[in-house]
């Protein structure tokens, strides 16, 4: 991931032993460097050594507890709760826990420094109307934002030197941005209030990134808040550029930053998604397009991956918000008529032979299937967003037939021939992909390939802007 680093500050590690966890997970970051004491901007924050350890309390008193002695950090939630998590500082090839236990790790940006709080979110976050949200959220009850898709995010501007993030999520795992270099990744964060501060005076731009993929529960984030003497500014413009990506597990980013095509023994699939860092992202980011990714792994237009969870397909969660939450339907605001919708379903309904049982006997029948649903999938979308809004079909090779390729081609020519001109088919089965992510699937350097591959596409289509 993109980092911004000190010059002559060397990537180190930071390292977790959680309680109830077994097993453990190497996370590489950038060394801490402390530019004064918590209490420099963050009201209630108190920052104090003793005898060599660094004490940061919380607990009735808004302060956090932080020791470290003889290589080990302890964090005490409360002062009067005797149960501690530790922090071992071990050499890199040593392991840590595989969730972080609901604490995040922090980097050190060229401008300054980031320590994550762990508090109670307060009610001092950045209004609605100070944030600019990108991808589908619902506003709950106590303010908070609730969201499910991959790489939706949160921007603000802010007055001041530092700035911070109040999260309630202990599904997911976030990067945050300021001024667009990445300065922290929190990795299933809990109920914290996760703190930039050392920034030089002056406006600056933050930004949350959700990176991972939670089919099953909601992430929440309360905004952000100033550091003593600053302010949250108004909030920044969206972007005239619009793109939304409907897709699969190639769209999700499943697994890109793995190390190895077998990542179960370093962190899982969780651990080593990226969304920010898929093709359709980095595409977006390179156009300066707001964009959604609105992508769910293992499912396919009619045929999920190996005939799996057969009452269910993509289009069972295309209308929601909340993926776990049966009946929900996300309501489009104004703001959101993109000007591309890139759809990329099709590789689980074709990638494994079909199995008795399924109801399709042959391969033809899930062809005719899949080819009708597809239509009425697009038809579902021209819906939506009118005849002006452009439809991207792409393909990829998927088993051992050509029939997905073959068959998202042919509605789409069935689509032209029937007037429609704003709908095209781009296929990206013959790019030279090393396929190092988890489980096969594309690694970061193929979705860097892909978005390549893509905005050159993209300069031929008549997009209007």
């Amino acid at each position: 991931m993109p980092h911004s680093v000190n010059p002559g500050l060397d990537v180190g590690w930071i390292t977790h032993a959680g309680r109830s966890s077994a097993r453990e997970q190497r996370l590489p970051v950038r060394p801490l460097v402390r530019r004064g004491g918590l209490d420099d901007g963050f009201p209630g924050l108190e920052d104090v050594v003793v005898g060599g350890r660094r004490a940061v309390r919380t607990g009735v008193a808004p302060v956090v507890e932080r020791r470290r002695a003889g290589g080990r950090r302890a964090v005490r939630t409360s002062p009067s709760d005797p149960s501690v998590e530790e922090e071992e500082e071990r050499p890199p090839d040593m392991q840590t826990d595989r969730r972080l236990s609901r604490r995040a790790f922090v980097a050190t940006a060229a401008a300054g420094s980031v320590t994550a709080l762990v508090s109670t979110p307060r009610a001092s976050a950045a209004a609605p109307s100070q944030v600019h949200t990108v991808g589908r959220v619902r506003e709950a009850a106590d303010g908070f934002w609730q969201y499910a898709w991959p790489g939706v995010s949160f921007e603000a501007r802010f007055r001041g030197t530092g700035v911070g993030v109040v999260l309630d999520d202990a599904h997911n795992d976030y990067d945050v941005q300021i001024d667009g270099a990445t300065v922290a990744t929190l990795v299933t964060p809990g109920k914290t209030t996760h703190a930039v501060d050392g920034l030089a005076p002056g406006e600056h731009s933050v930004r949350l990134v959700k990176r991972t993929e939670s089919t099953w529960a909601a992430g929440r984030f309360g905004g952000f808040t100033a550091a003593a003497g600053g302010e949250i500014l108004a909030r920044p413009p969206a972007r005239s550029r619009q793109i939304e990506f409907v897709g699969d597990s190639h769209t999700v980013g499943y697994g890109n930053v793995s190390a190895g095509r077998d990542c179960s023994g370093d962190g899982g699939v969780h651990r080593n998604t990226h969304a920010g860092l898929s093709f359709g992202a980095l595409t977006a980011q390179g156009l300066d397009a707001d964009f959604q990714l609105n992508a769910y792994s293992g499912l396919g237009m009619v045929r999920n991956y190996n005939g799996g969870a057969p009452d269910t397909t993509y289009r069972t969660y295309y209308e929601r918000a909340l993926l776990h939450a049966d009946g929900d339907v996300w309501e489009k605001p104004a703001t959101w008529q993109p000007q591309l919708v890139v759809i990329g379903l099709g590789i689980n309904d074709f990638s494994t032979p079909l199995a008795a049982g399924e109801r399709w006997a042959t391969q033809a029948e899930l062809v005719a299937d899949y080819a009708s649903a597809y239509h009425g999938f697009l038809d579902t979308l021209r819906g939506r967003y009118g005849p002006e809004t452009f439809l991207l079909v792409v393909a990829t090779a998927s088993g051992a037939t050509t029939a997905f390729p073959d068959t998202a081609e042919r509605v789409v020519e069935e689509r032209v021939s029937r007037g429609d001109e704003r709908v095209g088919y781009w296929y990206y089965g013959d790019a030279p992909l090393d396929l190092l992510g988890c489980d096969w699937h594309p690694s970061a350097a193929d979705h860097r390939v892909l978005a390549g591959l893509l905005t050159d596409h993209l300069a031929t289509l008549p997009l209007g802007w």
